[in-house]
């Protein structure tokens, strides 16, 4: 993988691209105008402006009919979701990829995984690395000031994240790379060291934001999962992106949702660490929650849980050892201190979804994913 992030980077597109004769190339209305790039031929999803481009299988079939046997080459220009459809398209078609970044808005960059949304749910699929990432600085700092929020909002998330790992390492005993976690400690401490800068169109900030961005998915690349980038956080932003969608109701962009769910996350931390209390199982109300919650997504939740039978798991780990991992991280008043100075504010966040719906995320997001995390130390209770 060639990786430029550096002001000017952009200009490096033209030589990556020589050696071959069939380019696909593509971008949304919004990214294509950040790049500055002008290209013949170009393929820009046409979305009308208040609706976002989702991974879905139609956004598949439309990218998919562009391509033709003579395409050798995809080159995606966007971000989050430009990524996710290129990766996945290209994979799936066995051609190399190269992403043009054009916000400093999430870190997938660098992952083989291809987050989509495929019968209404939520999967990541493991398709590959592209073989080339363009980040100018130039372009990413000029991005609109809620995708630089949700890049950082994306990186704050890691705290979640490797506290979820952690959990998982010592209640079921999934393996876990302690090397790994310091890396990504190590980024983010950068990229909060100068939290101050980032809305100021800073280029240090937006370098280090960056760099942690793209480093992280290269650890998720090593690791060969997200472990190193996703927990409990990223399955609360999910719940609520999976349920706007079924809904038609509105749900921030995924960092800022991710940013807040970490204080979520924290508070679910600090109040089970004041006394873990064993959750049980009453199979028939969960049923008919997923069902009432879910919708037409409600059979592939179930199905999926079924296999990972993570409701059934007896935990064995005595309490106190739980705790003393829960405690590890920075609780919901810290978190709240680090992303206040970048514009986000939780007022915003209960306005927008509500007390009951943030409840039902923090009892119903688990079954979105088959990964452990702090969220199976809960269960909601009929009639409570």
């Amino acid at each position: 993988m060639e990786c430029i992030i550096r002001k000017g980077a952009v200009k490096e597109l033209a030589r990556l691209c020589e050696g071959f004769s069939s380019i696909l190339y593509v971008a949304d209305k919004n990214t294509y105008e950040a790049s500055g790039l002008s290209i013949d031929g170009i393929f820009v999803f046409d979305t009308p402006e208040s609706t976002p481009l989702v991974p879905n299988e139609e956004s598949i079939a439309a990218l998919e009919a562009r391509v033709t046997d003579d395409t050798d080459l995809i080159v995606g220009i966007g971000s989050g979701v430009i990524n996710d459809l290129c990766k996945y398209v290209s994979f799936q078609h066995k051609l190399p990829y190269y992403i043009v970044a054009t916000a400093p808005s999430m870190d997938g960059y660098a992952s083989v995984g291809a987050a989509m949304i495929i019968n209404n749910m939520k999967i990541t699929y493991t398709a590959h690395a592209p073989e080339a990432i363009i980040a100018d600085v130039d372009i990413l700092k000029n991005a609109p000031g809620k995708m630089i929020q949700a890049g950082y909002g994306d990186i704050i998330g890691k705290y979640s994240a490797l506290n979820d790992w952690e959990l998982a390492n010592l209640v079921i005993g999934e393996s876990i790379d302690y090397g790994i976690c310091a890396e990504v400690r190590e980024a983010m401490d950068k990229v909060i060291a100068l939290k101050d800068k980032l809305l100021d169109n800073d280029d240090d900030s937006i370098q280090a934001l960056t760099d942690a961005l793209i480093m992280v998915g290269i650890a998720m690349k090593k690791v060969g999962n997200s472990r190193p980038a996703s927990g409990s956080e990223h399955h609360l932003s999910h719940f609520f992106e999976i349920t706007g969608l079924i809904d038609n109701t509105p749900y921030f962009d995924h960092g800022i949702d991710v940013a807040y769910s970490t204080v979520v996350t924290a508070k679910l931390r600090d109040i089970i660490a004041d006394g873990y209390i064993k959750p049980s199982f009453d199979r028939s109300f969960w049923e008919s929650r997923v069902n009432e919650i879910y919708k037409k997504a409600a059979p592939g939740i179930i199905e999926l849980q079924d296999k990972v039978k993570f409701h059934e798991l007896t935990v064995e780990t005595a309490p106190e050892k739980i705790n003393e991992i829960l405690r590890r991280h920075p609780g919901a008043d810290e978190i709240l201190s680090l992303i206040e100075p970048v514009g986000y504010d939780m007022k915003e966040f209960v306005s927008l979804y509500g007390e009951d719906k943030i409840r039902d995320a923090v009892y119903y997001a688990k079954d979105l994913k088959d990964r452990y995390t702090v969220l199976w130390l809960l269960e909601e209770k009929k009639g409570v």
